[in-house]
């Protein structure tokens, strides 16, 4: 049995489940998807991991799903969140749903002292993020947090938790690479992406001298800012994270 629309859901999941859907999840489904009753699809909730469910009733402003079996376990991504100065609309977007299908469980944008953007909508992000968890088969759905001041998240910093801070002006992937060994099998880790003018001198010395704090480089060509978020999340991904 095949299915490939998944639909992350807000309600328990297990065999012999009703799932009642929302007038928009109704309307996705059956007006833009075209499903009929006695097709399937995949449910997942953050929770309960993947399900197979059959469309039980189809309606205009609503229906309802019967779930069968399941067809993966839960799988979270690793204690990974991932710090971003917003950007543009369409590029913020990208680094969401890039942070998504690469494994961040948190997404933080924050206000440093170049920031171009004051304001982001956290719902529409956080809806982005539903959305790349649906295509890209992930099981949880990471927090999509609202904006957060650099300074002010630093001072109330989590104890345990290392910050891997992207400078580009710091070394290369030499000293990336030791920086991973030596820190395999560590706890809880944050990435730190900066805006489109870079940090300011202030913020480089602050983080410079965070304890939590570990400064790297990520190649001799300057990054956009989206393109630094997937490149440090792969990297560490690949060392550190569950990629290996």
């Amino acid at each position: 049995m095949t299915a490939k629309i998944r639909l992350c859901v807000d309600h328990p999941l297990g065999q012999g489940q009703t799932v009642p859907l929302s007038r928009e999840q109704a309307h996705y489904l059956f007006g833009v998807m075209r499903l009929t009753e006695g097709a399937h699809l995949l449910l997942f909730n953050g929770q309960d991991g993947e399900w197979l469910a059959e469309v039980s009733d189809a309606g205009k402003r609503g229906g309802s799903l019967a779930v069968l079996e399941q067809t993966a376990p839960l799988r979270s991504p690793p204690d990974l969140w991932l710090l971003f100065a917003p950007v543009k609309k369409a590029r913020t977007d990208f680094i969401v749903e890039k942070a998504v299908e690469l494994g961040a469980a948190r997404i933080v944008p924050v206000q440093t002292d170049f920031t171009n953007s004051e304001r982001v909508r956290q719902d529409r992000l956080q809806a982005n993020a539903v959305e790349a968890a649906e295509q890209c088969g992930a099981t949880v759905v990471p927090e999509v947090a609202d904006l957060h001041r650099l300074d002010r998240l630093l001072a109330d910093w989590p104890e345990g938790r290392q910050l891997l801070f992207c400078d580009e002006g710091a070394a290369g992937s030499d000293a990336l690479a030791s920086l991973f060994e030596a820190e395999r099998g560590t706890g809880g880790w944050a990435i730190l992406i900066g805006p489109e003018g870079g940090f300011s001198e202030a913020e480089r010395k602050r983080l410079s001298a965070l304890p939590f704090a570990r400064t790297i480089g990520l190649g001799p060509r300057i990054l956009r800012a989206e393109t630094a978020a997937v490149a440090a999340l792969t990297l560490w991904q690949a060392h550190l994270g569950d990629w290996r």
